[in-house]
């Protein structure tokens, strides 16, 4: 806070903004008028948010470019309240304050880039361009414009103009890591590694304590197939926020031939999205397997299936830190045994499901001789979490998109799709049947014995994937064209799992040809069941 504001001032502005961010708003408002002085830019600053907030779009408009002109040089305070709005789930309704800030300042282009942002991550890419485009303009010498630009750019699949305008910028200025990461990261999704990972070295050189260049860093590496380098990097990302709050010096260190852990209580902890844990439950049993004791402590969901695989001594969901020697996060499983024979795991199927309950989803599933196909459209939005809700927009798509689908003669399609996206089952595209049995599905061992009563799971890139691909189930995977480091680049099929096939797009955001593989190799599929 202000180094002129009073101590119990100070405490009321901390109050307050906390208050903001749980979203209540009007209760918030009065306590800021007991300040001593209402008026200082922090108290104004809240009570704009707190308008904001309430619907008062005008007024809170006003009290943001009132501090913003005393803050010329400084973060406009717009972009705490979107992020606070973001936080809500209220991206729409940041929207009309952002407009009205423009209205009122419409020179100030800290307050484009800003808009432009919550654009992208809304899907408004078209009119989030031609927003940051007009705060270029505003300032053709900033740098941050020129990379918020460009990142949307990328995002709306024009890779070529993005990475042009990075390329310029570092014309002009050849010694900024941010803009080196973000060309970098152009490239890499564009398969030009060898251009991206020198970048990233020239980005790491100037800023080589960056967690989070070096963890794109190692997303490259692993992307272009150079593991044992990529996994060794890929530990940077235990220094982001929500990583691991265990001790470092007990992070279960990199295995060779020689090493002991015979007797040691290994503690494995859930880290990220479900489809990691289940992609590195392969490195359960080559640990008990050299004497160790592998405790899992993981999501609910998870709880029955972990308790099947091979070597798990103990399985954990919720409680207080167990005794252990040494912990690892399951995304660092690869790293610990990228110097030993196990260095890909278990073989598949290292995930089995449950035979009672695999028997009863199969009396559920169509028994007419034709080939039953599950479908997942969509994944997990985490509308909370920029990045990965940016991700969801790129990898998800519509039910209709699957429309053609559901034209296939001698296919039963029948939905595995759980989450915001399944509402969409409530209009149905012309002329497609869909069986509905995800009433049923409350765990991923349901869900793994539904995966098992199919013929094969056609899913977008979700963590079903992965569990389809580990109970070694055919699984067709309809890939975005920037990828997940896991499919490599131009691959269709995965040495993790043997029983996928990748039909990828060829073009950012163009879904109708991979829709169109996926039916044909379905064609295929049904015709070799009938015969």
């Amino acid at each position: 806070m202000h180094n002129n504001l009073s101590t119990s001032d100070e405490t009321t502005l901390r109050r307050a903004l906390n208050e903001i961010k749980s979203g209540r708003y009007e209760a918030t408002l009065p306590a800021l008028e007991t300040l001593s002085n209402p008026d200082s830019t922090e108290a104004l600053t809240l009570k704009s948010f707190c308008l904001a907030g309430m619907g008062k779009t005008e007024a809170a408009a006003s009290l943001l470019c009132q501090v913003a002109a005393l803050t010329p040089l400084a973060k406009h305070p717009l972009e705490q309240l979107v992020d606070i709005m973001i936080s809500q789930e209220r991206r729409d309704d940041s929207l009309p304050v952002c407009r009205a800030v423009i209205k009122r300042t419409p020179q100030d282009a800290r307050v484009y880039d800003i808009m432009g942002h919550v654009l992208t991550q809304m899907g408004e890419l078209t009119e989030a361009v031609d927003i940051i485009r007009q705060a270029s303009d505003l300032r053709p010498d900033c740098i941050l414009s020129k990379n918020t630009l460009a990142m949307a750019l990328a995002e709306k699949g024009d890779m070529e103009e993005a990475l042009a305008i990075l390329q310029n910028t570092l014309k002009q200025h050849p010694d900024n890591a941010a803009t080196l990461s973000n060309a970098a990261i152009i490239l890499a999704n564009t398969g030009r590694f060898d251009e991206s990972l020198d970048l990233y070295h020239r980005s790491i050189y100037l800023r080589p304590d960056h967690a989070q260049i070096r963890l794109n860093h190692s997303i490259a590496l692993l992307k272009a197939g150079r593991f044992t380098q990529g996994w060794t990097e890929h530990e940077w990302r235990l220094d982001l926020p929500g990583h691991t709050s265990l001790p470092r010096e007990t992070l279960l260190p990199t295995l060779t031939p020689d090493t002991d852990i015979s007797g040691k209580r290994i503690l494995i902890t859930q880290e990220e999205g479900l489809g990691d844990t289940l992609m590195y439950l392969r490195y359960i049993e080559p640990l008990a397997k050299r004497g160790a004791i592998p405790h899992l402590w993981v999501p609910g969901t998870l709880e029955e299936l972990c308790k099947r695989v091979k070597g798990a001594a103990h399985v954990q969901v919720g409680g207080s830190v167990p005794e252990f020697d040494w912990h690892c996060p399951f995304i660092s499983l690869p790293r610990v045994f990228a110097a030993t024979e196990e260095k890909w795991g278990s073989p598949v199927p290292f995930l089995s499901a449950d035979p009672v309950k695999v028997k009863k989803f199969t009396d559920l599933m169509p028994d007419n001789g034709k080939l039953n196909v599950g479908i997942i459209w969509g994944g997990s939005p985490r509308p909370t979490l920029v990045g990965a809700h940016l991700v969801d927009r790129r990898r998800s798509m519509h039910l209709d998109t699957l429309a053609p689908l559901g034209k296939l003669r001698h296919v039963n399609l029948i939905s595995v799709q759980k989450g915001p996206y399944a509402g969409q089952t409530e209009n149905l595209p012309e002329g497609m049947t869909l069986y509905d049995p995800t009433d049923d599905l409350n765990s991923m061992d349901d869900t793994a014995a539904l995966i098992m009563a199919l013929d094969v799971l056609v899913s977008v890139d979700t963590s079903c994937v992965h569990l389809a691909g580990g109970l070694g189930k055919p699984v067709i995977m309809m890939d975005r064209y920037d990828n997940c480091w896991r499919w490599l680049h131009k691959t269709s099929t995965s040495h993790w799992y043997p029983s996928l096939q990748i039909v990828r797009q060829e073009v950012p955001r163009q879904w109708k040809p991979v829709v169109e593989n996926v039916c044909a190799i379905l064609r295929k599929m049904a015709r070799e069941k009938s015969k």
